[in-house]
């Protein structure tokens, strides 16, 4: 009963060594936070998903271009969607160069770099805290291995002082260790089946922006 009870998860963490500890408190703290990123994340693109869908819908269902862009610009900026914001980028920055009389090229090529502009700041902010979820997966099992090792050593110097080593005195310093292992791929698994889903995700959101500032680009290119 005794034995069991030394096996206890609660009393393994207490009972390892300070380092791996620091470990053990580190991995949690790293997995708190990517978890609120993951969530967070999450309601992000879904929401990011619904608004492009629905633009576009609307855009290509709109009967007049000029109305439809002052419809959309009286949107306030943080209810918009990204491709909310590329399309007022480019239908602003079309109507400031064309009042200066340009060349179509010019005034064209003007358009596309306000709207490659601003899809670069929204893939930016879309992109944001992807790198931690990264990081958290390639790097924690690592950490949780280092806490690993670090205990194992502990345990068998402990050994050096035991006249004859039993499995009782071996599997408490050994469990203790591999907890730090276990934490890391807690930390780590989660972290990486997210980015690699959200990096799905933005891809197709990428597509969709990159396509439909070609046919924008297009459209004002057909205007009187």
């Amino acid at each position: 009963m005794q034995f069991t009870q030394d096996l206890s998860f609660l009393h393994l963490i207490s009972n390892a060594s300070v380092l791996v500890q620091v470990v053990m408190g580190l991995l949690l703290l790293v997995s708190m936070t990517s978890w609120l990123y993951i969530f967070q994340k999450l309601l992000v693109l879904r929401r990011e998903k619904r608004l492009t869908a629905e633009f576009e819908q609307a855009f290509w269902g709109a009967a007049n271009l000029n109305e439809f862009y002052k419809l959309v610009s009286a949107i306030p900026d943080a209810e918009r969607g990204a491709l909310q914001r590329i399309f007022v980028a480019g239908g602003l920055e079309f109507s400031k160069l064309k009042k200066h009389a340009l060349g179509n090229d010019a005034l064209m090529e003007g358009t596309r770099r306000a709207m490659r502009a601003a899809y670069q700041r929204e893939m930016d902010r879309l992109e944001n805290h992807l790198a931690f979820l990264a990081s958290v997966g390639s790097v924690s099992p690592y950490v949780g291995l280092f806490g690993t090792v670090w205990g194992i050593m502990n345990a068998f110097r402990g050994l050096a002082n035991v006249g004859q080593a039993t499995l009782a005195h071996v599997a408490p310093g050994i469990a203790e260790a591999l907890v730090a292992t276990a934490m890391g791929l807690f930390a780590a698994i989660p972290a990486v089946l997210a980015y690699n889903r959200y990096s799905h995700d933005l891809n197709r959101l990428a597509t969709h922006f990159e396509s439909f500032g070609e046919e924008f680009s297009n459209v004002l290119q057909r205007q009187p």
